[in-house]
């Protein structure tokens, strides 16, 4: 019995899903391939006989080619569903990828970086403000001078041991005193004229005015009492120090940093060393320096060595008080090149080691301590000035003595923002 009506065929089913038919009908089942029986007698036989024996049990295949019996068109084309065409399944070609939007990424990509940039630089700020050890109070600072041009901020590194083990002292040749005493001070002028850093002897002779203690608060009447200018910090610490500079020189302090030894030392290893030309070699069993002439990269304990030596020379403490000043101003360019600063590995030690260790009054902010740092490094690349302070000549005691004249003129022009014409010794 034939699948299909006799007669039907691929051409007169009429209208069907398929075959470039347009008719949305569906077809209840997929076009199979027809199909027919055989008649009776078609093998050559009688009615009963049955189908011819093959060789190899494998009968003959119809031919499909060029439309020959049995061809199915619609089928064999991949038509299942109607609507014409070039017999693609819905969905079956490929949609094109859009091309990209490089104008929307590089928008999106710029954003991500600034907003990355921003959060690192705000926390960055907290994190190293959150360091500083803002203990002076310069408030209680009385009967002080107007302030002029500019800032002024008194950098004072201390003979503090604090934080170092009796081998680091061994290794540093600091020894074990008690207290704190000044080993170097200095002026740094920040100004429209230019920047000025002058060194103050700790040996200068100074009057000790009436001041207010910082723990007492009793005050204490000026006697006309004078002594060496690291006594008025050994006796009742950066307060009266930046008192007895007020009074002797007539210059307002703006800000007061402190720096004690480990932490200068830390400093100098963090940034990897310091570069410096020695003119001359020298040698000093106190301080443990011993160095040769010529360019050489300093670590912590040579650079502590390097700016404490004063035995050594002739000039004793003027000269010391120059080598602190081109070696700091030699760190401060250190710390500025872009092998620190582009460092992240580098940068953060750096800065941790420098903020552990100061200590800074407590009006003193990040971009305070920046200037200061930037003012440091123009006076190391020839944009500022460096002297010691005008000296006379010796008191009767063997302190040294400042000349009056030319601290009256210096000063003027500081608080005028003149350019200095002042040279110290």
């Amino acid at each position: 019995m034939n699948d299909w009506p006799e007669g039907w065929s691929d051409q007169n089913r009429g209208s069907r899903y398929g075959s470039g038919s347009g008719s949305a009908q569906p077809e209840s089942a997929r076009v199979m391939r027809q199909v027919r029986r055989p008649a009776p007698g078609a093998y050559g036989g009688g009615p009963d006989s049955g189908p011819p024996q093959y060789v190899g049990g494998i009968p003959e295949q119809p031919s499909y080619v060029d439309g020959g019996e049995g061809y199915d068109s619609g089928y064999n084309t991949g038509q299942v569903y109607g609507g014409g065409g070039g017999g693609d399944l819905p969905g079956s070609r490929m949609r094109e990828r859009p091309a990209p939007n490089w104008r929307r990424r590089i928008k999106w990509t710029t954003i991500t970086v600034v907003t990355v940039l921003v959060v690192t630089t705000v926390g960055t700020y907290f994190w190293a403000d959150s360091k500083l050890k803002r203990e002076v109070d310069l408030s209680t600072v009385i009967d002080r001078p107007e302030a002029g041009d500019g800032t002024n901020y008194l950098i004072v590194g201390s003979d503090s041991r604090e934080g170092l083990t009796s081998a680091q002292k061994k290794e540093l040749h600091t020894g074990s005193a008690d207290g704190k005493r000044t080993d170097s001070m200095m002026i740094l002028h920040v100004g429209g004229s230019g920047d000025t850093l002058i060194s103050l002897p700790r040996d200068s002779d100074v009057e000790i005015p009436t001041y207010v203690g910082s723990e007492s608060g009793k005050t204490f009447k000026g006697t006309g009492r004078h002594t060496k200018l690291n006594a008025a910090y050994a006796e009742d610490g950066p307060t009266l120090l930046v008192r007895a500079v007020e009074y002797n020189t007539g210059l307002h302090i703006d800000h007061y940093v402190e720096i004690g030894f480990n932490g200068f030392a830390n400093i100098v290893d963090a940034v990897g060393g310091v570069e410096i030309t020695i003119d001359k070699g020298f040698k000093d069993k106190y301080s443990g320096a011993d160095f040769k002439a010529g360019r050489q990269t300093l670590n912590g304990e040579q650079a502590l060595a390097f700016v404490r030596t004063r035995h050594a020379f002739a000039a004793s403490d003027l000269e010391r008080t120059k080598n602190q000043q081109k070696f700091l101003s030699a760190l401060a360019h250190q710390v500025a090149t872009p092998s620190t600063v582009l460092n992240p590995f580098k940068l953060y030690p750096t800065m941790g080691a420098g903020l552990d260790s100061l200590i800074v009054d407590k009006d003193m902010s990040l971009w305070d301590l920046a200037s200061m740092f930037w003012a440091m490094k123009g006076v190391s690349g020839g944009d500022g000035m460096s002297l010691n302070m005008p000296i006379s000549g010796n008191t009767p005691n063997g302190n040294l003595q400042w000349d009056k004249t030319k601290v009256k003129t210096l000063v003027n022009e500081l608080n005028n923002g003149d350019k200095v014409t002042v040279s110290g010794n």
